[in-house]
């Protein structure tokens, strides 16, 4: 014992002292677990069963968010796709009245056309009725001018001709 005693010493070690310490080490572990060590356990499960639930509404969090986001994306998509047809259907309705614009000038240009061919042909018949009246008028006057003088086919040339110069529709150049 006087080995143990010795090699004790030479490591620095009391002996009495270090028997009070285990001693004192037991009777705290005793204590401690007649009177804390239930309460520990209790509170490191409350921590462990926080931490879980913790742990699983974040994974329910991220879960939601990610449903979210496809339906957000989904939403999005919707949108585009609705857009790209109000797009398409605006276009077609411009197209249409594009080529309704083309028709209605088409038929405005046709009725135009209709009435300045309509004016012209009353304005071409106003003047050939026009034309045969005086023609008529000139006719009657050259006929009053042969049956008050009778004369050869000279004379009723030249007759001829003075009633169409006095009338102004024939001059001589």
């Amino acid at each position: 014992m006087e080995a143990i005693t010795r090699l004790f010493t030479e490591l620095g070690i009391n002996p009495p002292l270090l028997i009070a310490q285990l001693v004192n080490f037991s009777l705290l572990l005793v204590l401690m677990y007649l009177f804390g060590y239930k309460k520990i356990l209790a509170m490191l499960d409350e921590r462990s069963r926080r931490v879980k639930e913790s742990m699983d509404r974040a994974e329910e969090v991220k879960i939601q968010a990610a449903k979210a986001e496809t339906a957000f994306k989904e939403k999005v998509g919707e949108a585009r796709a609705e857009s790209q047809a109000i797009i398409k259907q605006a276009a077609q309705l411009g197209e249409t009245l594009k080529e309704e614009a083309r028709q209605e000038a088409r038929k405005e240009a046709q009725s135009l056309l209709d009435r300045s061919r309509g004016e012209i042909q009353k304005e071409r018949d106003e003047s050939i009725n026009a034309l045969r009246r005086e023609f008529a008028d000139i006719a009657i006057l050259a006929a009053e001018k042969v049956i008050e003088e009778r004369l050869d086919k000279e004379s009723n040339k030249k007759l001829l001709d003075k009633v169409l110069e006095e009338s102004g529709w024939l001059k001589k150049e």
